[in-house]
């Protein structure tokens, strides 16, 4: 086996699903999940990301395509004979049984001595930080301390990989972020690959080392999260990582220097990157925290610094606690979103009066259309 095969312990290779013989859920998917990584499946509803997920845990089978564990092909292996931990998204917890019994259920269906049983469960309960609760039902647990336990159970026959199914959806926010950063620590004592599924952007932001965002049965792009952030393949990622400018406008000059684009107002720009050619219709990606406002007017020519600067008015402004959010009207109506902390918001003008919004092409993006 080579030293490729062995850093990647998953492996999807062409692989399709379909239902109906026609559409395909996913579609010619090619993935390797690296050896001890967190990777992150994301999209929204419908784009193969849980069907994916089933796909590796056994409970869909491929229509095209293999996936391989560790170098072996599991098309046909069943669920309980691939090492395969999972969390289910409504936890999937019997209620009948304690903690310790539901914790105990993988390692009773692989006949695992008594003794044995007992020492992985105190471990694994240590671990989630459930000790002294084995004997209570999941009715007088907490969610998060449900949460917990669906993970001690995915986690206490020590499987090659544990996959997870959107598992903190039903938990109020402060919860969720608390048990986002809980899980994510776990992954890194434990050293164990996980493969979490969320349509959830800032979930999979906080806790991946990796994500692979799906749409159409397809991945988009897979990389870390800040490069998935900064440098989005395409107009798609842009827009569903974060949120995001969107300006229509026409691409006029293409070279070593970067993009200049003329927006549909007529107002004229300079982005560093992307992927439009001179005459091409194209799309302005720009987030809202990388712009300034302060008040005044402008011409709508670049800046002698090197800056963009747009003449806009003031529509709104929007208190959020610890950040300020500005919407713009550039002088053809679209809309322009900004964001800024707070303490530096001092100064900006009334809605209604005249604002300069202004950022780095650096931060840039034009993607053809």
């Amino acid at each position: 086996m080579g030293a490729a095969a062995i850093d990647h312990v998953v492996e999807f290779d062409r692989v399709a699903k379909t239902y109906d013989g026609r559409s395909r859920v996913v579609d010619d998917l090619n993935l390797s999940i690296r050896r001890g990584e967190f990777l992150s499946l994301l999209g929204p509803s419908g784009s193969g990301k849980t069907t994916t997920l089933m796909m590796l845990a056994g409970f869909e089978t491929p229509t095209a395509g293999e996936i391989r564990l560790n170098g072996r092909a599991l098309n046909h292996v069943p669920p309980y004979q691939r090492e395969i931990g999972m969390v289910f998204q409504n936890y999937a917890l019997f209620p009948h049984l304690s903690v310790a019994e539901n914790v105990a259920f993988p390692l009773c269906v692989r006949k695992l001595s008594k003794a044995e049983q007992t020492a992985r469960i105190r471990r694994v309960l240590d671990m989630v930080q459930l000790a002294g609760m084995e004997g209570r039902r999941p009715g007088q647990l907490s969610g998060g301390q449900q949460q917990r336990v669906a993970v001690a159970r995915a986690l206490v026959f020590e499987p090659r990989v544990v996959l997870m199914d959107e598992p903190l959806g039903a938990l109020d926010r402060q919860l969720r972020e608390q048990m986002q950063l809980e899980i994510r620590h776990l992954h890194q004592r434990l050293d164990v690959t996980m493969v979490y599924v969320t349509h959830d952007q800032g979930e999979a932001l906080t806790m991946s080392d990796r994500i692979a965002v799906f749409s159409q049965g397809r991945v988009q792009q897979l990389a870390d999260p800040r490069t998935l952030y900064e440098q989005p393949a395409n107009l798609f990622v842009a827009s569903f990582i974060g949120e995001n400018n969107r300006l229509r406008g026409t691409c006029i000059a293409c070279n070593g220097d970067g993009i200049t684009v003329q927006l549909s107002g007529g107002v004229v720009i300079r982005a560093a990157a992307g992927s439009a050619v001179a005459g091409q219709s194209c799309t302005v990606s720009l987030r809202p925290e990388r712009i300034a406002a302060h008040a005044g007017s402008a011409d709508g020519k670049a800046a002698a610094a090197g800056s963009n600067r747009v003449a806009a008015t003031l529509a709104e402004t929007i208190y959020l606690g610890d950040h300020i959010r500005l919407r713009m009207k550039l002088a053809d109506e679209t809309d322009l979103m900004a964001t800024m902390p707070v303490g530096m918001a001092a100064g900006l003008p009334q809605p209604g009066q005249a604002v300069i919004a202004e950022w780095s092409p650096e931060f840039t993006l034009v993607f053809g259309s």
